[in-house]
Formats: structure tokens, sequence, C-alpha cells
């Protein structure tokens, strides 16, 4: 026989006599020893996982709660700032020698278009800065009163459009308006400052020298809410005892039903002033996904970096617990070493283990969080909003917080010898 070819055979019948069959470490035995580890002291991975608690739980609970608010926030923007609409007048800044940019009948003009509920016309009467004090008893009397009171002359359409709660009384109607009546509707605040609580004994107030009988008391409006520190008069009236308005400052109160603001914006200024619809700025309620992320991004910023933290917090928390393990368990990472297991055996093994700690804080943690949008839905009365997503996520964002806080641990178990291990 050839002398090469019989070291060749020689050399292929000795390796196939010392081959030694490799360590195997399967998924299934991995999971049994982490549990096993995580199960030996229970107490310690309840208070380790406590941190991947509440960062997981923050998480659901800040997308729920945010996505909860959203929802609230469409609705009352449906229901409110859908249905307003505001005409300004800038007729001065077309035309500096131009009149007032609403004619007397702009109620009417406007209530004919379809799907307006109330429209008035308003402003904010200029009075002189001693004559035109307001108070609750005749000019010199000691009655209560306020310099910086302000007197709004508008119609009874804009009053209606503020969507009003009555404390007492009513509100001044057309009869009102058309005879240039002599009656005022007070704000809650504007009453009490003035001293009157009750309308039984027919109060009157005066702006400078001139009396207005006190018809009613709002206690809250829905819309333009400096009513509640105003004294509100008949436009009418007001026009008849200081005169028109000067320069701009006059806008129009429109409500709509819901789906017809933005076509009454457009056609609210050719009805009022077909010759010159330009003299009317038209004001449509903005875009409700603006309104939403305008009110929600800051708070939802906010409670994301807390999550964050907390997450943060409970990853050290487990590096730390893992790492006293693996100091702890030194003795038997050198056995396992010594009948054959290999390094990345370890490694797994470690990161298995803080995996486990990491997925069972998520789980409590999304539980918890769904819990706490829940009850804070039920308390406030309103329908509750969990995306699926953030559910199917957030254990799986506690798993890899627990492994990524594993992997030092893991690493370092790994790098021990199986001589020096045996030896301590």
């Amino acid at each position: 026989m050839n002398p090469p070819r019989l070291r060749r055979l020689l050399r292929r019948r000795s390796r196939s006599a010392v081959r030694v069959e490799p360590s195997r470490f399967t998924a299934r035995d991995n999971v049994s020893e982490a549990l096993a580890g995580v199960l030996q002291r229970p107490a310690r991975s309840a208070l380790t996982a406590l941190g991947t608690v509440l960062g997981v739980g923050t998480f659901v609970a800040v997308l729920g709660l945010t996505a909860t608010t959203s929802s609230q926030i469409d609705g009352r923007f449906n229901l409110l700032t859908a249905t307003e609409v505001t005409v300004e007048d800038i007729a001065r800044n077309k035309d500096p020698f131009a009149g007032p940019g609403f004619p007397a009948d702009a109620d009417l003009r406007v209530g004919r278009l379809g799907g307006v509920r109330h429209a008035g016309v308003f402003y904010t009467v200029r009075l002189d800065a001693t004559a035109g004090r307001v108070r609750s008893a005749p000019v010199g009397g000691r009655g209560g009163g306020g310099d910086n009171t302000e007197v709004v002359a508008a119609s009874p359409g804009a009053l209606q459009a503020a969507v009003p709660t009555l404390a007492q009384g009513r509100l001044y109607d057309e009869y009102h308006s058309r005879t240039r009546q002599r009656v005022a509707v007070l704000g809650s605040s504007v009453a009490a400052r003035l001293g009157i609580t009750t309308l039984d004994t027919r109060p009157a107030v005066f702006i400078g020298s001139e009396p207005f009988a006190v018809i009613g008391i709002i206690e809250d409006v829905q819309r333009k809410s400096d009513l509640l520190l105003s004294v509100a008069v008949p436009r009418t009236t007001a026009e008849e005892i200081w005169g028109p308005p000067e320069g701009d400052g006059t806008t129009m109160l429109i409500a709509t039903d819901i789906g017809a603001a933005r076509q009454v914006a457009r056609l609210a200024p050719t009805a009022l002033r077909p010759d010159h619809p330009e003299y009317l700025k038209s004001v449509p309620p903005p875009d409700p996904r603006t309104l939403r992320s305008g009110v929600t991004s800051d708070l939802e910023q906010l409670f994301l970096i807390l999550a964050g933290i907390c997450l943060v917090i409970g990853a050290v928390g487990i590096a730390n617990t893992t790492l006293v393990a693996v100091l702890e368990r030194t003795g038997e990472i050198g056995l396992r070493r010594a009948l054959g297991a290999r390094g990345r055996h370890i490694t797994t093994q470690f990161l298995a283990e803080s995996g486990v700690l990491g997925a069972l804080g998520g789980l409590v943690g999304t539980s918890l969080g769904t819990l706490t949008v829940v009850g804070v839905a039920v308390v406030r009365d309103w329908t509750p909003v969990v995306h699926p997503g953030t559910v199917a996520v957030a254990p799986l964002l506690g798993l890899l917080t627990g492994v990524l806080a594993g992997l030092y641990p893991a690493w370092r178990a790994a790098r021990i010898e199986p001589a020096e291990a045996l030896r301590r």
C-alpha cells in the first residue's frame, strides 16, 4: 500500500475514534433553567421586575389616556368648535372712508343661510374712563362697581350663539333690541362684584349716568367666556346712547349645525355685504387634527419621558440582580463548563433569565396600565380607548428591556474559567 495513502487512512480512523458528541442545550432546557432561576428567589425576582412593571405600565397608561382624551377632544370639537364661525369687520383696513362693515339687519341676513342656528353681532363699547364706570347705584352713590368692567353691545343672536347657562332671569330678545330697551344681562362675576345676588328686587346698573334694568345673570357660557366678566346690552340701545362703533372690533358670532360651518363661513361675507364682501373676514373652524395634536402632544411627550425613565430604572435593577446571581452561582457555572457547557450556553441561560424577568414585568405592567385607563375613563364617564397594538407591543418592550439589561452579566458569566470557578 502506498505510504501516504496509508497515513491518510490511519489519520481518518483516529479522528473518528476520538470524536466527542458536542454539548447540546435546547431552547426548552434554556427556558426551564431560566424559570427555575427566577422562581428560586421569588421575592427578589418580584422586586427586580418592579421597575419594568412601572415603566411598561406607565407606557400603556400614557398611550391609552392620550387616545381616550383625544377622542373626548374630538367629541368636544364636533359639538362646539366645529359649529362656530366668526366674521370680523375689516372695512376700515380695505377703505379708510368706508362705513361699518355689518349692515343693520346682519343677524337676519345670516340667519337665512342653511345650517345657521344663531347669529349675532357684538363689540366692546368704548366708554370714558370716569363717566363710563359701571355701578349698581346712581352716580355718587355707594353701590359697588368696577372701573375695568367691560360693556358689550351684543344682538340677541350673539348671546344665544354663546350657549349661555342662566343663573337667574332671562336673555333679552328681538323685542328689546327692536324697541331699544335699556336692559342688561350680567356675567356672574360682574353681578357678584356689584352686589347683585337676586333679581326679585328688580335691580339696575348704571353705566355712567345711564340706568339699565338687570333682567338676567349668566352663570356659564360655552363660547365667548369674556361675557362672564362683562355687562351685555342690546346693540341697538348702545348705538342710540353712545353712537356706532368706531373703527374695527365688531364681530359676528355664528352657531351652525354640525358639518355646515365651513359652507356658512364661505357664504357669510357675500350674504352680509353682496356689494363689498371683502369688507368682512370670515374665520371657519380649525382642523380637528391640528387641535387634537396641539392639545395632546406636550402631555404625551412628558409622560413618555417618564415611562422611559421607569424602564431605565427597571433595566438597571435587572442588570444588578443578574450580576449578583452570576457572582453567587460561580461554582455552578464552573461545574456546567466542566461537564461540557460552552460559553454561548452560559450566555443564553442568563439572557433567558433576565428576559423572563422583563417579560413578566411587561405583562403585569400592561395589565396595570390597561386597568388604569379603564378606571380613569369610568370615573370621568369617558369611553376608554386602548389601541390593540399598544397591548401587543408593551410586553415585548419589557422583554427587550430584560434582554438588554442581561447582556453584560451574561457576557461576564461566559468568561468565567471552569478551573478557577471550581477552586472558589
